[in-house]
């Protein structure tokens, strides 16, 4: 496993790590809003490489080792009214990055599976990139309607917080958010969060690539519509104790995707608690080895 980086075409270059075989079914992790490549524990990685996948993580653009823009982030008032620099990229754009790293990387589809703002990203792959797409796993996502998936009222004065200035206060505030939206039915690994923290901090102190991700959610709106022409296998993964992305949203999200299997992880929140990784493990296998089976015959 060594950082490399690929060009993803339309100037930007995104940061990704390898696991596994080459020669392996390959499985790109994507990650959520504000979240590094390392957000998908490096043991998660190497898990699911040794039950058989390539696995890919990196960087979206705007964090980390990738490309970052340049241009002032819309304040959340603004956002909400819809009001966007004429610079602002939306999800369409992320997803382009990723079939970019697709191409550099030599991989004509893959197993897909991302979390968060990552979830979205995937479902707008499958949806607008199908040939790319042998499987869709949406974990902690939703559609985009402001009728389901929204955050706890106490989520969001959390994220209207003054963006940290410093390491200490940015490790802090990563603390105090993880033990909000965290998985409270698991034990909360704080030196595990500090540590992602850290290394966060080192890789990318700037806080202005997460404000320009949650304005290319917003700017996409309801995806609803879009992701009724999703065709490839999906399962819709959440916690039933989620105050990022409400529950609601992944019924959302089960409900627009024709044939889509939703499942429940009890007492899981909008994190990757290694409690929950059997389970989550083996949902992911499964369901890329049914999508692989399907594919066959």
């Amino acid at each position: 496993m060594t950082e490399q980086k690929a060009d993803a075409g339309r100037g930007i270059t995104l940061a990704y790590e390898r696991f596994g075989d080459p020669g392996a079914q390959p499985l790109v992790l994507v990650a959520g809003l504000g979240q590094q490549l390392h957000s998908w524990p490096e043991e998660f990685c190497t898990q699911l490489a040794a039950r058989g996948f390539h696995v890919v993580r990196f960087d979206n653009r705007d964090v980390g080792a990738s490309t970052h823009a340049r241009f002032r982030p819309p304040n959340l008032p603004a956002m909400l009214l819809g009001r966007f620099p004429a610079q602002q990229y939306d999800l369409s754009d992320m997803a382009l990055d990723t079939t970019g790293l697709l191409d550099a990387l030599g991989l004509d589809s893959v197993h897909l599976v991302g979390v968060s703002m990552g979830g979205m990203i995937a479902q707008t792959i499958a949806a607008l990139h199908p040939a790319r797409v042998r499987t869709l796993t949406s974990i902690m996502s939703t559609t985009g309607t402001r009728l389901a998936g929204l955050p706890a009222w106490s989520t969001w004065r959390l994220l209207g917080a003054r963006p940290p200035k410093t390491r200490e206060e940015a490790v802090e505030h990563t603390v105090r958010i993880f033990r909000h939206i965290g998985s409270h039915g698991f034990p909360f690994d704080e030196p595990f969060v500090r540590e992602l923290a850290e290394r966060d901090w080192a890789r990318d102190p700037s806080s202005a690539g997460t404000g320009r991700q949650l304005a290319a959610i917003l700017k996409s709106g309801n995806r609803t519509r879009q992701l009724r022409s999703i065709a490839a296998p999906t399962l819709v993964v959440h916690g039933d104790r989620d105050r990022m992305v409400h529950p609601t949203g992944a019924l959302a999200t089960a409900r627009a995707i024709r044939g889509a299997r939703r499942e429940t992880i009890r007492g899981m929140g909008h994190d990757l608690p290694r409690g929950a990784w059997p389970v989550l493990l083996d949902l992911i296998t499964e369901h890329a080895s049914v999508g692989s089976a399907n594919a066959t015959t």
